[in-house]
């Protein structure tokens, strides 16, 4: 996908002296408040167990490195890649999956959540960084990544036909980088042991890689070493499936991938048998891991509890967010301030504004948030 080509931005600007399009749309996801956010976000646990484990943000750059590989060596667009690959986690709440069940079941009168569709919203709408328009105002390609990737029906993208290779590796990527880490962070706290991964057939052949090239290795180090043999492995198998399917389909053209009646970016077979074993083996011994479960329990009783209170209680909402719903004046008593609304589409109702506020939060400050409003504290 070439910068030439692009469908452009929802509200026009002028090019840049120097960057092209899809280099500004990477720095304005680097720049934005939700990117920063990330790094006090779930990836599987809350973020404060320990410094060591992957946060949302590290994770997101994890796949921003692989995804550029594999982008280079396919030669496909890095920039629009990496952009990519820096929003695709933007839209999560805190508390990880967790957080993303519970509010869907609060908005399930309201049209439900779903994280890459706030994402969207997050980078179309809520985002104050220019005068001249709401949000980031990015590039059509790296929006309509977050609907493909969420599998949603939304008109705009519609006829868009199958994402842009850029897209289809920046999907894939994101699989095989938390399949991994999850993997590595689950040794790291001690919730499973090299022994119980003995048994699962993805790890143990890497780890054979591991002990005929590098012997004597035990530990910390065999662990960080047969990780990075995981790694390796499907990329490698990622390139060179992904080379043999675009070869087969004889993909010339955007139009060519647009209108594939399958994939064109993925695994062998083999590789996508032995990474669904690792996956089962997560499921069952880290994501259902008693210490998980009650976190993810703490996580949705703190949303869901914060939800209902705001909604029941609006007057507690920040008056910046307040703003956002179309009853807010009857509540504050005085118009808004200038800009604040201005160039905004048609305000949504209260509900979805307090969804917005609480899938923005951090892990640390929805915690902070509940204590303030359930705990009795002289605190403000």
């Amino acid at each position: 996908m070439r910068a030439a080509a692009s469908r452009g931005r929802r509200y026009p600007e002028p090019d840049h002296a120097f960057r092209s399009l899809y280099q500004r749309d990477r720095e304005r996801v680097v720049h934005c408040t939700a990117f920063r956010r990330m790094t006090g976000k779930t990836q599987v646990l809350v973020a404060s167990v320990n410094d060591h484990h992957r946060t949302r943000l590290t994770h997101t750059l994890e796949v921003v490195q692989v995804a550029r590989t594999v982008a280079r060596r396919l030669r496909l667009n890095e920039d629009l890649t990496e952009a990519i690959a820096l929003a695709h986690d933007i839209g999560h709440p805190p508390f990880g999956h967790a957080g993303e069940d519970a509010l869907n079941a609060c908005l399930a009168p309201h049209g439900g959540f779903n994280h890459n569709l706030f994402g969207l919203r997050r980078v179309d709408e809520l985002e104050e960084r220019y005068p001249g328009f709401p949000g980031l105002n990015l590039s059509f390609e790296v929006r309509e990544a977050f609907v493909q990737h969420a599998g949603a029906d939304v008109e705009e993208f519609r006829a868009a036909g199958r994402p842009l290779l850029e897209a289809q590796v920046v999907d894939v990527v994101d699989s095989l980088a938390y399949d991994t880490h999850d993997t590595d962070d689950a040794l790291g706290l001690g919730f499973i042991t090299l022994d119980d991964l003995a048994a699962v057939e993805f790890w143990g052949r890497a780890a054979e890689r591991v002990r005929a090239h590098t012997p004597g290795l035990s530990g910390n180090p065999f662990r960080t070493a047969v990780v990075r043999e995981l790694l390796a492995w499907q990329v490698t198998d990622l390139l060179d499936e992904t080379a043999r399917r675009l070869a087969g389909a004889n993909v010339r053209t955007l139009t060519d991938v647009r209108a594939a009646p399958a994939p064109l970016v993925g695994f062998s077979p083999e590789v996508r048998k032995l990474k669904a074993g690792l996956e089962r083996f997560l499921r069952e011994r880290v994501y259902r891991h008693h210490r998980v479960l009650r976190m993810t329990a703490n996580g949705k009783r703190v949303l869901t509890a914060l939800f209902h209170e705001y909604v029941a209680h609006p007057e507690l909402l920040p008056e910046k967010h307040l703003r956002r719903w179309d009853g807010a004046d009857a509540v504050i008593g005085r118009p808004p301030p200038g800009w604040v609304t201005a160039n905004r589409q048609p305000l949504p109702g209260l509900e979805r504004v307090v969804g917005d506020y609480l899938a923005g939060m951090t892990d640390r400050f929805a915690q902070a948030e509940y204590r303030r409003l359930f705990l009795p504290s002289l605190d403000l």
